[in-house]
Parts: C-alpha cells; sequence; structure tokens
C-alpha cells in the first residue's frame, strides 16, 4: 500500500511539475509576443503591429512597466503608428503606474502633434495621475500649459 501511494504520488507530482513548465513556456511565448509588439510601437512598424491587431492581439495589452502601446507610440514620436492603435480603438484614458496618460506621455517628449491627435480624443481632461494633476497642470508643470489651453480653445494652427 505504501508503494502504491508513493507511486501515485510521484506520478502526480510529474505531471503537476509537467503542467508548470508548459505554463511556463506558454507565459515566457507570450512575453516574447508582448515584448515585440511594444518593440513595433516604440519603432513605429506599422506592418508589425497592424499584424498584431489583425490577429486579435489586445490593443490595450500593458507590458511590465503598467504602458500601453498606445503610450509607448506617442511618447517615442510614432505619430503613424498612434493613428493606427487608435483606429484600432487603444483606449486613451488608461494611465500607467503614475496615472499619467498616452497625451501626458507626448506631452513631456513635445510631441505636439501627437498630443493635439490624442487630445482630441474622447476622454475626461479632469482624469487626474497619482500626483493628483489635470493634464493642464501636468502641462503647465512642462511648459505646455499655453498649447494645452490652445487646444481647449480650439485655437492651434
Amino acid at each position: 500500500m505504501k508503494k502504491i501511494f508513493i507511486a501515485l504520488a510521484f506520478v502526480l507530482l510529474s505531471t503537476t511539475t509537467s503542467a508548470m513548465n508548459v505554463k511556463i513556456n506558454e507565459n515566457s511565448e507570450y512575453q516574447e509576443l508582448v515584448n515585440y509588439f511594444f518593440a513595433a510601437a516604440r519603432v513605429g512598424d506599422i506592418e508589425v503591429l497592424d499584424r498584431f491587431l489583425s490577429a486579435g492581439f489586445p490593443i490595450n495589452q500593458r507590458n511590465n512597466q503598467t504602458y500601453t502601446a498606445l503610450m509607448v507610440a506617442s511618447y517615442s514620436g510614432q505619430k503613424e503608428a498612434t493613428q493606427l492603435l487608435l483606429d484600432n480603438s487603444a483606449n486613451v484614458c488608461l494611465q500607467d503606474k503614475r496615472g499619467n496618460t498616452a497625451v501626458m506621455g507626448a506631452l513631456v517628449k513635445g510631441e505636439l502633434s501627437i498630443v493635439r491627435m490624442l487630445y482630441n480624443t474622447p476622454c475626461s481632461k479632469n482624469l487626474k495621475n497619482a500626483a493628483g494633476q489635470t493634464l493642464e497642470a501636468f502641462a503647465d508643470m512642462f511648459g505646455k500649459g499655453d498649447f494645452i489651453n490652445q487646444l481647449k480653445n480650439n485655437t492651434v494652427d
């Protein structure tokens, strides 16, 4: 009886370990895909992004830093990639771990044409980051308050 129990325990342990290895490999492979997706957003590789999106990859997937591809593309100044992600319903209102949005990232980098694109999408302008700043306050901190006011008043050239 003791030998049967030990044999059964060994079989169960082997099966569980194999299942765990498969899960780890699946997670590892998925993480590689996530990394590739974000690399494409960072460098503006429209073809790769389009293939991911056509295959049903989750557009609002976050990386390990809590950024979305839209945040990465807009921060990196990738206007075409940003537009592609917007055209495929990327959520402009999502916030990273600091509460910042894609428009805030583009603002920091001075990507004003991208800021304009993102600003004109439906998202609350009163959304606050972890520091309690709205987009206007955040823009003021980076010397871009006038630009946001022009967008707000529809007076940007």
